[in-house]
């Protein structure tokens, strides 16, 4: 079968893609900014790529075109549509369907399927299990919206029966507006958080909730629903209807709780010690991660002990929390000869309190030293400004939040105020690389949080730093006058 995805660039569909290359299928492709490093991926894989959605794509003829929920049937302010392939598969009444679709019925059917769903921590979350079961022997199939470090790919087939796979809950499609986690009818489904997000789709709570149960009337009466017992939210979705196993984690009453410290904890079934993971992740989110994998991967015989000491050695998730450098910094306000390096992190949390989240995650970790928060606001929801008053909130923590102001319906200024001169806003990102490098101190950690490239700032602070840092060398060490 040929198959032409539309939007084939995005971490899902460009795992989907992989996926269907792998059953056998030839896979072509298009998308309005092919570049890599999954236009790489791709290519390797032997997909052809198309940059742009033109109408002469028709003429390649696959067998059905996949469509991603990038596609949309808007116009351009000439009025010619925005995405003119797909308005020529319309008038050529060929065949289409949708990635999550087309992954249910080509890849998932038949396989016990071990979805992942929340607001936050889907992606590690999913990773975490995907390793644990790859641990424990089972050879799972998988699809991460990232990449886990442990496999340096986000999608593959697997040789058994398990699959494992970020069920996410934005809509599936221009022409299906349900949750892309409906169509995967998961024997194991996890429940992990849920907070209002993606308020482009969703007018409000109760209708992500809403969403989120008709994912349980998908589950099985011989499934699992592992929850987490701490959100009220995820109790109202049970309290609609419920035809499964109920395994809870988090709470003091839950099926699974932890005891210790987040980077060193005993993992307790039901009161009884069952297993310790001894981990570099810090902050009790990953904690929660880690008891929501161990509690899925048990509904597929993996034990508890086996699971935790699997996660002892789980390497992460590429831009979760990801050291991108750490720079030396001879600063001059240092006493000593050898002052603290400048640590430089790249982190997806873009909902605000994923960025609490991080930034107490690492506060807890370090101990010491400054953190620089530096994020932007580019997810639909913070463009929207919907979320901007829990800005302050999430950045308390910061020791100084540096924030993107470019092209904004809102005014981040005025969000930020509270935070008084600790809230420093940039209209460019040249400017904002310019603020951060003015106020660095020796020791100071960087995390750069966007759900994006955020226009290559990682890579661009890094070459400031470097540039920086003689200059700085110079002022703490000053030549002597001559005498």
């Amino acid at each position: 079968m040929h198959i032409h995805i539309l939007g084939i660039c995005g971490t899902f569909m460009g795992g989907l893609a992989a996926l269907a290359r792998e059953t056998g299928h030839r896979v072509t492709g298009c998308d309005a900014e092919v570049y890599p490093p999954m236009s790489d991926q791709l290519r390797a894989l032997g997909i052809d790529l198309i940059e742009g959605f033109g109408a002469d794509q028709l003429k390649l003829a696959p067998d059905i075109f996949v469509v991603g929920n990038v596609v949309s049937r808007s116009c351009l302010a000439d009025g010619s549509p925005k995405f003119p392939l797909m308005e020529a598969i319309l008038d050529a009444g060929v065949p289409y369907t949708s990635g999550p679709q087309w992954l249910a019925e080509h890849v998932l059917r038949g396989r016990h399927v071990l979805a992942v769903a929340g607001t936050h921590g889907k992606t590690t979350t999913t990773a975490m299990l995907t390793w644990i079961l790859e641990s424990a022997g089972l050879e799972p199939g998988f699809l991460v919206g990232g990449v886990p470090l442990d496999f340096g790919v986000s999608a593959r087939l697997g040789v058994q029966k398990s699959f494992v796979i970020e069920a996410d809950e934005y809509d599936t499609a221009f022409f299906d507006k349900r949750s892309k986690f409906v169509h995967y009818r998961p024997r194991t489904a996890v429940l992990n958080n849920l907070e209002f997000d993606h308020a482009d789709i969703f007018d409000n709570l109760a209708a992500i909730e809403r969403q989120f149960h008709h994912l349980l009337r998908t589950v099985p009466s011989t499934g699992r629903i592992v929850v987490n017992g701490l959100e009220e939210s995820l109790t109202r979705v049970l309290h609609q209807g419920c035809w499964s196993e109920v395994c809870s984690f988090g709470a003091a009453v839950s099926d699974f709780t932890a005891q210790g410290e987040p980077a060193t904890f005993e993992v307790l079934v039901r009161g009884q010690p069952c297993g310790r993971v001894e981990w570099d992740h810090g902050g009790r989110h990953n904690q929660l991660n880690a008891l929501a994998a161990i509690a899925a991967a048990q509904h597929v015989g993996v034990s508890p002990q086996i699971s935790a000491a699997a996660l002892g050695q789980f390497k992460g998730v590429k831009r979760r929390m990801e050291v991108r450098a750490r720079l030396p910094w001879p600063d001059h306000r240092t006493t000593g000869s050898t002052p603290e390096p400048i640590t430089v992190y790249d982190d997806f949390a873009h909902h605000p309190t994923a960025m609490r989240t991080t930034i107490n995650g690492l506060r807890r970790k370090i101990r010491s030293g400054r953190i620089l928060a530096v994020f932007e606001p580019r997810s639909n929801t913070m463009k929207l400004g919907a979320m901007k008053s829990q800005l302050p909130w999430s950045l308390e923590e910061a020791d100084l939040a540096f924030c993107h102001a470019g092209n904004l319906g809102w005014n981040p200024r005025e969000a930020l105020a509270p935070l008084g001169a600790n809230a420093i806003v940039a209209d460019t990102l040249d400017q904002l690389v310019c603020d951060i490098v003015q106020r660095l101190r020796g020791g100071d950690h960087i995390v750069c949080m966007s759900n994006g490239g955020f226009g290559g700032i990682h890579q661009k602070l890094i070459e400031s730093l470097q540039n920086a840092a003689p200059r700085q060398a110079e002022v703490r060490h000053p030549p002597r006058p001559a005498e």
